[in-house]
């Protein structure tokens, strides 16, 4: 059926309508969509994280863990069997060098030594007596020499007054007079020869006898007890019975501290290199240096032994408690470094990314030195106060603008030395 005139009239003013919306529409949606594009192109530059490049020292070092031991530890001995008379020392006690700590009763040495101060007596009596018969004999001997003198003298002066019998028997009392002298003087040397030995038997028996007087070798501390008051020493040379020591001396003024030095890092160490050693149970750390090693590299180990020596004036430190020692390794001061961050490594290469002064971004091949934990040496390809982003890189690409912005970086923090 046909459609009336009125209603086609009514369908062509509503599509004069319709037909410019649409088209408006569609100019909105495209202008958009420009508009779009247009904010994305002219949006404001990526800020990044940034720090310069400095010169500072750089260093690094080698943490070795072992357990402290005094510098020495002995068993004291008796050098002579005995009965503990006194006992001045327990657990703890502080000894100086040379202080007493125990005295024994001997009593064959003691009547050894009234034996060796008889024989003595005995021997400087033999020696006054040899004196007196040298002194008898020399004055004998003496006259009788003056009296074949002067016949000798009178028999070739005046030949026929005195008769040559006389003469020969003067000779011969002096020649006899003589020879008493010279077996008394024998007789006076082997009295003091006696004499001498009673006294080194004296002096060898007294020597043995202060053994009975057990004194401290070094300055320390008592750290066992072995026997008490009463107790039958035997002596320490003895090798027929088992000696038992009376105490166990440690020295606490200065420790040793043994590590094992790994073959990689054997060439870094040095007599008298500072050594810090801590002692987490102290919360303390204290000075030490490198004293002394083995300057040989164990087969099994691989690993070099090697003494550091740690004072300890305060007596703080004990034997056995657990430290670490920070060594020194290398060092070199006064060298352009970048925080270890910065630095991108790729197989064998290693760049940074580097900030214009125009806000460029470059991507810049380097060569590293010396790394830490926290920087590492810039050999060549950055000057000192180029910028180098520390950020993350991962978005960034070289030839695109950024906002530097300095920041500063967390570093690993050591052991720090505090007094408990």
């Amino acid at each position: 059926m046909a459609q009336p005139v009125s209603d086609l009239k009514r369908e062509c003013r509503r599509s004069k309508w319709i037909l410019p919306a649409l088209v408006v529409v569609a100019i909105g949606m495209s202008s958009c969509s420009r508009g779009g594009r247009g904010v994305e192109a002219g949006s404001p530059a990526v800020t990044v994280g940034v720090t310069k490049v400095v010169k500072r020292s750089l260093g690094r070092h080698l943490w070795l863990s072992s357990e402290l031991v005094p510098f020495q530890e002995i068993d004291v001995y008796a050098k002579e069997s005995g009965f503990v008379k006194d006992l001045m020392v327990d657990y703890g006690t502080h000894v100086k060098a040379g202080q007493v700590m125990a005295v024994l009763e001997i009593p064959e040495l003691e009547a050894q030594l009234q034996v060796d101060k008889a024989d003595i007596k005995n021997a400087a009596d033999q020696v006054t007596r040899a004196e007196h018969e040298l002194a008898r004999y020399q004055a004998q001997a003496k006259a009788l020499h003056l009296e074949f003198t002067r016949l000798n003298g009178v028999f070739e002066s005046q030949p026929g007054l005195v008769a040559q019998q006389e003469v020969d028997d003067a000779q011969g009392k002096d020649l006899a007079s003589a020879s008493q002298v010279d077996a008394a003087q024998a007789a006076l040397s082997a009295a003091q020869s006696q004499l001498a030995a009673a006294k080194a038997k004296l002096v060898q028996h007294q020597t043995l006898f202060d053994y009975s007087r057990i004194t401290a070798p070094f300055s320390g501390v008592v750290t066992e007890r072995y026997a008490n008051f009463g107790t039958l020493v035997q002596a320490g040379t003895s090798s027929s019975t088992q000696a038992m020591p009376l105490v166990k001396l440690s020295q606490d003024d200065l420790f040793r501290l043994v590590i094992p030095v790994p073959e990689a890092y054997v060439r870094y160490i040095k007599i008298g290199d500072p050594v810090s050693v801590n002692v987490p149970s102290l919360n303390h750390t204290f000075p030490g240096k490198v004293t002394r090693f083995s300057v040989d590299v164990r087969t099994d180990t691989r690993t070099m032994h090697t003494e550091v020596d740690v004072p300890n004036p305060r007596r703080v430190l004990l034997p056995g408690l657990f430290a670490e020692a920070r060594l020194q390794l290398d060092r070199r001061d006064d060298i352009p470094t970048v925080p270890i961050q910065a630095l991108s490594r790729a197989t064998d290469k290693t760049s940074v990314y580097v900030v214009g002064a125009d806000g460029t971004l470059a991507q810049r091949p380097v060569e590293i030195g010396l790394e830490t934990s926290n920087y590492a040496e810039v050999v060549s390809g950055l000057n000192e106060g180029e910028m180098v982003v520390v950020s993350d890189r991962g978005a960034l690409r070289p030839g695109e603008k950024v906002v530097p912005q300095e920041v500063t970086l967390p570093e690993f923090r050591e052991p720090t030395d505090q007094r408990p």
